[in-house]
Formats: structure tokens, C-alpha cells, sequence
């Protein structure tokens, strides 16, 4: 199940390193104790506790449940969906949810044989954030994750050490996709080593960073790296900078390079496909596809071929593609307005929202009821302290089309992101309609 000699350091941080003997001995100890069940879903916050859980889940032959969030919500409809489960953390929730089995001690090592996955078990199932719509799942199996993970090493290829002695400090959750397959898969199956815990706020990501022994590769999202370079923390050298989940601007790419004199590399994917393709932001457009990855445009989006994925998947984004095969994403076809015969998309109205001086945050989006004339408007939130939505919406009439103007646009304090900076929908709609 895992790569690399028994003495390969897999996980390190404040109380140490761990090799690969070493995290075996904890997975299987902790196998031992898990309960009946087909289904567990896994909570843990702390990174190398989720490594242990998920890899001792599977050794029992059981089925990863990776939710989008631990909201109790999430958590409760998950269960419903898959009754034969429980869920394993480290957290103390509150209310805990049904049949918790909280990791609060260490086990007694245990030693044993090497662990073993079939390569056609189904390792874990994922679901989609919930940005556009209800959570939908997505199965993966075990030899599905080794091949994107061999194709995930050559997309960071020129970042990773040639010694294989890399480390990862990660701000992603490992629950979402992006972050198992940059911080768990590849500790697990590469010649990588990923930080213990999951740093948040600037001064986690310092204090994580100046745990690595060499410079460390940081993987994160543009709201986070946005976060990073305005705090003015200090960081030590870094490899390199991986960012996803949300589209990353030229000028904060370009931004990050100049602060920390290394590579920001942009990757794309997504739960259903995993990461396909990577460009360097600050420098390039156009997309690269991964080893064997085509993408083909299509009427009501694009195409996805992978090798490891067992057949097309279809994403609702508009490409343009290259004749060398490398492609633009222009929007989303979930994303397209028309109204009074005129077209736009929320994608492009929110970069000219963001674009305005002084906006520091912003979303544009569609409501879903239609208004006396069955017109579905246009709505906008926007973090801009020191502007008034009048201020706002009438530098966005210098660059919008009066239809698609955001009739009601609220000023907030802070957008509700998600913990990897996505805007679910119904919270959006719900701070619209908060009252001040």
C-alpha cells in the first residue's frame, strides 16, 4: 500500500518525524479497534491522524466517507445516505455525531505484515463542495488514486527534490479532493513527507513551514495565499507554491513569486476527475495537460479522457483548446446569462466586481427566483470597507451592461467561504437575505 523504504520519513512536525514502519505499526493498531461497519466517515482535523484513519479504514476493507465539511448538516446527510457507517475524528464535536469514535490517545503500535489495498477496492467515496448544488458522491478506488498520483508527481515535477526527500506543508482540508490527493496520496505512494497538521492562519503556515528540514512545498488556495502575502508573516525559503480550488489571478501569482522568490503552479481538477492539467499563472494562459489527459469540447461543457479515470467524465467548463492540446477555460456553462437577448457570465462580472479599487472580496450570482416579469436577476455580495454599493455599482456601469448590473448588491464584512475558500450557493443566498 505505501511506496518507499520501511525508514522513509511519511509524516513530520512539531513532536517529530514519523517513517513508514513507524505509521504502519499506528495503522494497524488502530485497525484493530475499529468497529463492524462498510462505511466510515472521516473526520479528523489533524492531518497524519486522517493518514491513519483513512489507510487503517481500508486495511479493514471498509469505505472512506470523505464529506465536504463537518458541519453537522453535511455530516447527518452523509450518514443518511450510506446507513451502515460511523464516524472516526479527533475533534470534540458538538453534538457528536451518531456511533463517534473519537481519536483522542495513541494506540500501542502494532507490528505485523506490510499493509495491502487491492487495487480494485473502492477506497473512498467524495463529494462534490456543494458550491453549485447538492454534495454528489464520487467513488474512487485504490488503483484509480496510484495512476492520478503518478500523473500529480509529473505535474510537480521541477518543484519536488531530486533526492526524494520532499516536504508538503498543506492549508487544505484532506477531506476535499485537491488536498487527498496533494497531501495524503502523495506521502503516501511518492517520495514525499506532509506536515502533521493543517495550518490555517498565516502564522500556522510560518510556524509549519520552519518545521521542514529543506525548504518545503507549500500547497494552498489563492484565499489563502492572499491571506499569506497581506499579513506581512515571514516565511521561510520555500520550494514551491500549488494552488487550486479557485481561480488564481495573474497579479496574485505574480504577487507570490516576487514575495517568495519561488514557482506558483496552478493545477486544475476536480472531485470527479482529480487533477488533469497545470500551468504556471504568472507566466502562461493556456492549461497543459497532464500525461495522457485530452480534454474535447463539447455543447454543454468538455470532455475529461484520463487514464485513470475508467471513462469520460463531462465538467460543466467551457474550453477553448490548442492545437498542441493545451486549452483556455472560458467560463462555465452553469455560469452563462442571457437576459433580454444579451449574454454574460457570473465568472467574467465578478473579475470586473474584484478589478474595482477597493473591493477586497466579491461574488456574482444568479438567484434562483424569478422576479414579476420572469427575469432570474443577477445579485452580487462585496467586501469593500471603504466604498458604498452605490460607489461600487457605479464603477461597475463603466464596464457592464446595465441588464446584468447586481440589483440588489449587499456590502458584508466577510464572504462565507468554505474551508477551501469555495462560495457555497445556498450560504451566499443566505447572507443576502440577512438582515444588517
Amino acid at each position: 500500500m505505501l511506496a518507499g523504504a520501511p525508514q522513509r520519513v511519511l509524516a513530520f512536525g512539531p513532536d517529530g518525524r514519523v517513517d513508514r514502519a513507524g505509521f504502519e505499526a499506528d495503522v494497524r493498531a488502530l485497525a484493530a479497534t475499529l468497529p463492524q461497519a462498510r462505511h466510515a466517515v472521516n473526520l479528523c482535523e489533524d492531518r497524519y491522524r486522517f493518514l491513519v484513519a483513512l489507510c487503517a479504514v481500508a486495511v479493514r476493507g471498509q469505505i472512506n466517507l470523505l464529506p465536504p465539511s463537518r458541519a453537522p448538516a453535511i455530516v447527518d446527510d452523509v450518514l443518511g445516505r450510506y446507513p451502515d457507517s460511523y464516524c472516526i475524528g479527533d475533534l470534540e464535536l458538538d453534538p457528536p455525531p451518531p456511533r463517534y469514535l473519537r481519536l483522542d490517545e495513541a494506540l500501542p503500535p502494532l507490528d505485523g505484515e506490510p499493509l495491502r489495498v487491492d487495487d480494485a477496492a473502492l477506497l473512498a467515496i467524495g463529494f462534490t463542495s456543494g458550491s453549485t448544488g447538492q454534495p454528489k458522491p464520487n467513488l474512487k478506488t485504490w488503483g484509480g488514486f496510484r495512476i492520478s498520483t503518478a500523473q500529480n508527481l509529473a505535474a510537480l515535477d521541477g518543484l519536488l527534490r531530486e533526492d526524494g526527500a520532499t516536504e508538503v506543508v498543506a492549508t487544505v482540508p484532506p477531506q476535499h479532493m485537491y488536498g487527498m490527493e496533494m497531501s495524503v496520496l502523495l506521502p503516501l505512494l511518492g517520495p514525499i513527507a506532509v506536515h502533521a497538521q493543517r495550518p490555517f492562519f498565516p502564522a500556522d503556515v510560518a510556524r509549519a513551514t520552519a518545521d521542514a528540514a529543506t525548504p518545503p512545498l507549500l500547497v494552498t488556495t489563492p484565499v489563502h495565499l492572499r491571506a499569506l502575502i497581506e499579513s506581512q508573516v515571514q516565511l521561510p525559503a520555500l520550494a514551491g507554491i500549488v494552488s487550486a480550488t479557485a481561480p488564481l489571478s495573474v497579479e496574485l501569482a505574480q504577487a507570490a513569486e516576487q514575495r517568495y522568490g519561488c514557482e506558483v503552479r496552478e493545477v486544475f481538477g476536480s472531485t470527479e476527475t482529480c487533477v488533469f492539467a497545470r500551468r504556471r499563472t504568472a507566466r502562461e494562459q493556456a492549461w497543459t495537460p497532464l500525461p495522457g489527459v485530452r480534454v474535447c469540447p463539447q455543447p454543454d461543457g468538455t470532455a475529461v479522457h484520463a487514464p485513470h479515470l475508467p471513462e469520460a467524465v463531462v465538467l460543466a467548463d467551457l474550453m477553448e483548446v490548442e492545437p498542441d492540446g493545451r486549452f483556455h477555460v472560458r467560463g462555465r456553462a452553469a455560469d452563462l446569462l442571457e437576459i433580454a437577448g444579451k449574454r454574460a457570465s457570473l465568472g467574467d462580472l465578478t473579475r470586473k466586481l474584484l478589478a474595482i479599487d477597493g473591493v477586497e472580496d466579491g461574488a456574482v450570482f444568479q438567484l434562483d427566483e424569478a422576479d414579476a416579469f420572469g427575469v432570474r436577476r443577477v445579485a452580487a455580495l462585496a467586501v469593500a470597507p471603504t466604498l458604498s454599493a452605490a460607489q461600487i455599482l457605479a464603477e461597475l456601469r463603466r464596464s457592464v451592461d446595465s441588464v446584468f448590473l447586481p440589483r440588489p448588491l449587499k456590502r458584508v464584512a466577510a464572504l462565507p467561504r468554505n474551508d477551501t475558500g469555495k462560495l457555497p450557493r445556498d450560504a451566499l443566498e443566505a447572507l443576502l437575505r440577512a438582515q444588517d
